[in-house]
């Protein structure tokens, strides 16, 4: 147990530190330079290194502190629940800022920037991570070195079902993120914090549940058991196509490729109930009797 209260003060100290970079940067940079840039590399650094201490408590956690997925389920919904309420917006995930660039909600040189922000993000969260294990805390971290060097593939299907896999959370994901862009944060933070817990519970033993490219590269590109074409199709491909997916159904069409949609027919903004229709057209008719028959009754000359 003392093992688990060690990884819980490194979750809060990791989400103190990127809390007080948000804090600082946003005081020194300017707007653009800061949602970019700062804001992004602050939430990969946060979710890298968050993901990476969980991900090492599930594989030797389970066996060597006698806890079970329960307890790792329960901490990744309430880090993502602190991770939604600490982001400031932050995607983290390569594939939302596409979204957006596709969305015409960022153009070319922010995404490009936020990816950017990312990957070094993600590469500073994976370099903290091991030097933070290489201090052997916790007889977990003293069983993670010994093993990290022999670290085995996260996918445990074949490609094709494995890059499905990804696409499908991805396409989850990514229609609860669309569906919940105009909620308020107290109704959209916990859900996605529950979309993901789902997910990763569903997913993880057939590839991970990563659905986050820039997470994926951090954590497994790096082990044996398949090549780097491999990886770019499950954990780059897989999650862009089901990124698309959604947008395509969510939308009708793709913003920043064409405008026209292509699955749903344009219907008007105000509709007239079909009752009143009925009523407006009755009255036309009665109306047109009633002065046909005053027509009638005048006298010729």
């Amino acid at each position: 147990m003392a093992g688990l209260n060690v990884s819980i003060a490194f979750f809060f100290l990791v989400i103190g530190v990127c809390q007080a970079l948000r804090w600082l940067s946003k005081r020194l940079l300017s707007p653009g330079a800061y949602v970019c840039l700062a804001r992004e590399l602050a939430g990969s650094l946060q979710l890298c290194t968050s993901c990476l201490e969980l991900r090492m408590l599930a594989e030797i956690g389970m066996w060597g502190g006698g806890f079970g997925p329960d307890v790792v389920l329960t901490l990744l919904f309430l880090l993502f629940v602190l991770h939604g309420a600490s982001f400031d917006g932050a995607s983290a995930n390569p594939t939302v800022s596409l979204q957006e660039f596709l969305l015409l909600e960022s153009n070319l040189a922010a995404t490009a920037a936020k990816l950017l922000a990312q990957g070094a993000g993600t590469g500073m969260g994976w370099a903290v991570t091991k030097l933070y294990w290489s201090w052997e805390l916790t007889h977990f971290h003293l069983i993670q070195n010994l093993i990290a060097s022999e670290c085995s593939s996260s996918i445990h299907t074949s490609l094709h079902h494995a890059a499905f896999v990804e696409g499908t959370c991805s396409f989850l994901l990514h229609l609860v993120l669309l569906k919940l862009r105009q909620s308020r944060p107290m109704y959209q933070v916990p859900a996605l914090a529950a979309t993901v817990t789902f997910l990763t519970y569903t997913a993880e033993q057939f590839t991970g549940a990563f659905f986050n490219p820039a997470l994926a590269m951090a954590t497994t590109f790096r082990c044996s058991g398949n090549s780097f074409w491999d990886y770019i199709q499950v954990y780059w491909l897989g999650p862009l196509a089901g990124m698309l997916a959604a947008l395509l159904l969510y939308q009708g069409n793709i913003p920043r490729l064409f405008r026209k949609n292509l699955l749903y027919s344009q219907k008007s903004k105000y509709k007239i109930p079909k009752a009143r229709v009925v009523a407006h057209v009755e009255g036309e008719e009665l109306r047109r009797k009633r002065k046909g028959e005053k027509n009638d009754s005048e006298p010729h000359a």
